[in-house]
């Protein structure tokens, strides 16, 4: 998952960004909220989190832009403001969740999480897709109940091509996730990733999920499921 976290603390921030890394997540920090919304119109997060108070604009400024932009990305409000009026300003202006400081790590990845199954119509935490199940919890993938062994970036892929199946995704739109516009690499480098991906899953027993689409891009395909026919005294005993 990349965050995109919108905080003129610098100290509150690094503090964040250590517990959200260790959590396993991608963080790019900005501390204007200006710079934020030109952010989320040329990138795509998972989530933002975001503060109220920041130094040039309001936070609601932003979650209220960004709204009217039809910029969707869920958004976090994380804040000192603890009273139900702001959040209520919050949610109508379009934030997805609210939580106050302090707060405890485990419930705010617990609520990123949420929101972003929510966010692609999942009610579990985990995507199946044929004989391929993902936990996005434990950032796991398995075929067939058996575990493969992904790095880190071919699990980041592989969770993006789930959590949007049957789009296609170009190139670019790995390199943003992977990368998030800071030191990305020659664009071949995906399709390195995608060959040891399909290469993991295939000698798991998956066949050919990920699908090269010329010109555009890859896909995660679900296989088609094939009927067994039914036995011919079966059918005898239905007809008589």
């Amino acid at each position: 998952m990349r965050i995109l976290l919108v905080d003129s603390d610098h100290t509150a921030s690094a503090s964040l960004i250590q517990i959200l890394r260790t959590n396993g997540l991608a963080v790019d920090h900005t501390a204007s909220g200006r710079e934020a919304l030109e952010i989320m119109r040329h990138y795509q997060y998972d989530a933002v989190i975001i503060e109220l108070t920041l130094d040039d604009i309001e936070g609601y400024t932003v979650i209220r832009d960004a709204r009217l932009a039809r910029i969707s990305t869920p958004i976090l409000v994380l804040t000192n403001l603890s009273r139900p009026q702001a959040k209520i300003k919050a949610f109508a202006l379009g934030a997805d969740d609210y939580l106050t400081r302090p707060f405890d790590t485990a419930e705010l990845i617990a609520r990123l999480q949420a929101i972003l199954r929510r966010s692609h119509g999942l009610s579990a935490a985990q995507i199946v897709v044929g004989p391929l199940m993902i936990d996005l919890n434990a950032k796991q993938a398995l075929v067939n109940g058996d575990p493969v062994h992904l790095t880190g970036k071919e699990y980041a892929i592989l969770e993006l091509l789930a959590l949007r199946r049957g789009s296609v995704l170009t190139k670019d739109a790995f390199l943003n996730h992977l990368y998030g516009g800071i030191d990305e690499p020659e664009m071949k480098i995906i399709d390195v990733f995608i060959c040891k991906l399909r290469r993991k899953l295939q000698q798991k027993g998956a066949g050919s999920l990920v699908t090269t689409v010329w010109g555009r891009g890859y896909i995660l395909r679900e296989e088609p499921v094939m009927t067994k026919a039914m036995p011919r005294q079966a059918m005898s005993s239905l007809s008589a």
